[in-house]
């Protein structure tokens, strides 16, 4: 069945009160942005409501998972149009509705009218049994049949200026249209969590630029790919996002250099995420967001967060896998598409330079005094890896 409309469903967006529209608004724009490259779509707002009009040929399937990913949309919904206000047109309307979406008519359903246009004479209550009764006298002998508390499918009726009826929700990702609550700097890395970390704060609305640690010759051109790749199948999501290359290999190799090596992981992260609020800084972003989840590895226990924490002075750090377990952290990258690139045998910086035995109680006082070791030494070094980072945008 080939639809010229769907109506899109939100749900947080409807408790901003006020601030509502700024919300529709952006997400209005998300929609115009990523179906642009599928056809002419028209995109409208009507007292609560957000409509996609198709006004050229597309590709419904495509159109369908694009909308799927993203943010604020929980439900799309195909719609059938009907322009007359007659109550015979709707009828018909809702009668070739249900002949062409489905096949099979053997299942219970309810009609639920919105008379949002008070000028309609004939009350939703009053609606929702006559129309009732035309299904019934139409598709009955196929089984059809009533169930007003509980059916398989609920026929929705909505009249405005014109009327719409759907009965078909497609579900969307939920969450907030990405650009509602400012921007983030995430570190990237060619691992599982980090992705998911980035996915899940672009859902809450931030948008998304990120921050890869590169070392080569010890990481491949591959890990560097394949963090691009990461950031590509996100920004499905999150949109644009721009991907801070750094060259960490000297700064690496000087803690390896002059620090213990039980702390050498500790050490690294802080100084990580150091520049990664450097970079958000720069950049006007609000916060950092990492993929860590208490007690994952040595790194992750609450003990060495909090010591990793103390590095970062203005800027907050969030961790929204921080209490998950790995089997949901996984469950959701499959759901989202990036575990199979995840698991690429390509390692990242943090997996190269990982002691035997590294520390899982560091304490601020002990680690504070091995980086007393780093000093005179790592302030150029830090600089040059700031200076020299390559810039790529990720689509």
């Amino acid at each position: 069945m080939e639809y010229k409309m769907f109506l899109i469903k939100y749900a947080e967006i409807g408790t901003k009160g006020k601030n509502r529209y700024v919300f529709e608004d952006i997400l209005c724009k998300r929609m115009r942005s990523r179906l642009k490259r599928f056809g002419s779509f028209e995109i409208k707002r009507d007292y609560g409501r957000i409509f996609v009009e198709a006004r050229s040929e597309y590709d419904f399937d495509d159109v369908v998972a694009t909308l799927q990913q993203i943010f604020g949309i929980v439900g799309i919904c195909p719609v059938t149009v009907v322009e007359s206000l007659e109550y015979d047109e709707i009828a018909k309307g809702v009668v070739e509705s249900i002949d062409k979406e489905y096949d099979d008519r053997d299942f219970t359903f309810k009609v639920n009218v919105r008379r949002n246009n008070k000028e309609f004479p004939i009350t939703s209550m009053d609606m929702n049994a006559k129309l009732g009764g035309e299904l019934l006298a139409k598709f009955e002998d196929e089984g059809l049949s009533v169930d007003v508390h509980k059916p398989e499918i609920t026929v929705n009726v909505e009249i405005r200026k014109i009327v719409y009826i759907y009965s078909k929700v497609i579900p969307g990702p939920g969450g907030l249209p990405v650009g509602t609550n400012g921007k983030a700097v995430s570190l990237l890395s060619g691992g599982i969590d980090s992705p998911v970390a980035s996915y899940m704060i672009a859902k809450r609305g931030v948008e998304i630029e990120a921050v890869y640690f590169h070392s080569p010759p010890h990481t491949s051109e591959r890990a560097k790919e394949k963090v691009k790749e990461l950031g590509r199948i996100v920004s499905q999501y999150s949109g644009v996002m721009k991907l801070h290359i750094v060259n960490f290999t000297d700064i690496q190799l000087a803690i390896y250099d002059k620090c213990p090596h039980d702390e050498l992981t500790i050490i690294m992260k802080r100084i990580m995420f150091k520049l990664a609020e450097d970079i958000a800084k720069r950049d006007d972003c609000q916060c950092i967001v990492s993929g860590e989840s208490i007690g994952q590895v040595s790194s992750q226990t609450t003990f060495s967060l909090g010591v990793i924490n103390e590095a970062v002075d203005e800027i907050p750090i969030f961790r929204p896998c921080i209490g998950m377990d790995k089997q949901e952290i996984v469950d959701l990258s499959l759901k989202i598409g990036t575990y199979e690139t995840s698991c690429l045998p390509y390692e990242d910086c943090c997996t190269i330079f990982v002691a035997k035995h590294p520390v899982t109680k560091p304490t601020l006082e002990q680690i504070k005094k091995s980086e007393e070791k780093l000093k005179g030494v790592i302030e150029p070094l830090y600089k040059e890896a700031l200076d020299t980072m390559e810039i790529v945008y990720l689509r």
